[in-house]
């Protein structure tokens, strides 16, 4: 397994999804998107698995501020998740060219196996 968990810090969500690999001794890469930005291909890669609405957080204070609810495009909302990264709902859990959003111990389960 390759797991990375993208996330922040201070999010309750993000702490539990960390804490449930550490507990299986399971190795995963923290990348904290107040430091670094989630790329163009990563990006690419998580929407295939979860699709692009899933990663929005429409609770976000910068939801309403961008008016994100009002565009249509992806091409458009793509560009303003990847300059905005409180936009994400957190934990972006990866394995490979799976991934999930929100904590899913459930489906982690799965990737054990």
């Amino acid at each position: 397994m390759n797991i990375q968990i993208f996330g922040v810090k201070k999010s309750f969500e993000t702490q539990k999804a960390e804490r449930y690999f550490k507990e299986r001794k399971i190795k995963y890469q923290f990348i904290d998107l107040k430091q670094k930005e989630i790329s163009k291909r990563e990006l690419e890669s998580i929407k295939a698995a979860v699709g692009l609405d899933n990663l929005i957080d429409a609770k976000s204070k910068d939801y309403d501020k961008l008016n994100l609810g009002a565009i249509r495009s992806s091409e458009i909302k793509e560009g303003i998740l990847l300059k905005n990264p409180s936009l994400y709902r957190f934990p972006i859990v990866r394995n490979g060219k799976q991934a999930t959003v929100g904590y899913e111990p459930q489906v982690w389960e799965t990737w054990e196996r």
